[in-house]
């Protein structure tokens, strides 16, 4: 499995509760762009119409490359998944409080997958003691290094 690209901000805002693997339909200098590494899931979120899951605001770079025929940047992409999870997903997000971010994507064999995360949001304090204990256990895993 080859790592992408991954959404930090995703684990830094969001408590992640379930995680789906899904397929992405890209078009042909897409996929060249992906292969080389030049995909952001910063921004990007998902969301559910007509029973299809898509993606928006994912960037992939357009193809070096690539002729008339290259991709616009910033389109919305089709997400692959069964219809058994999508209904899962979509009742868990009618229950409120829920959403749903893309929080990496990578190469699978030779098929390019994303995966996706049930969320709720953080809070400020939340985030803050999140920091604090990254910080606490640094400081620690530090320490015990320069003591052996």
């Amino acid at each position: 499995m080859k790592i992408i690209s991954r959404n930090k901000k995703a684990h830094h805002d969001y408590f992640l509760l379930d995680t789906y693997e899904a397929g992405i339909e890209l078009k042909g200098t897409e996929i060249k762009s992906v292969r080389l590494g030049n995909v952001n899931l910063k921004d990007s979120f998902v969301r559910i119409k007509n029973d299809e899951v898509y993606v928006e605001n994912m960037h992939i770079a357009p193809y070096d490359h690539g002729n008339i025929f290259n991709h616009e940047a910033r389109r919305t992409r089709k997400l692959l998944l069964h219809k058994k999870e999508i209904l899962k997903i979509t009742n868990k997000l009618k229950e409120g409080g829920l959403t749903v971010v893309p929080t990496k994507m990578y190469f699978s064999g030779s098929k390019a997958k994303l995966e996706i995360a049930l969320a709720k949001g953080k809070k400020l304090y939340d985030k803050r003691n999140d920091l604090k204990e990254k910080a606490a256990k640094r400081d620690i895993e530090k320490s015990l290094k320069n003591y052996y």
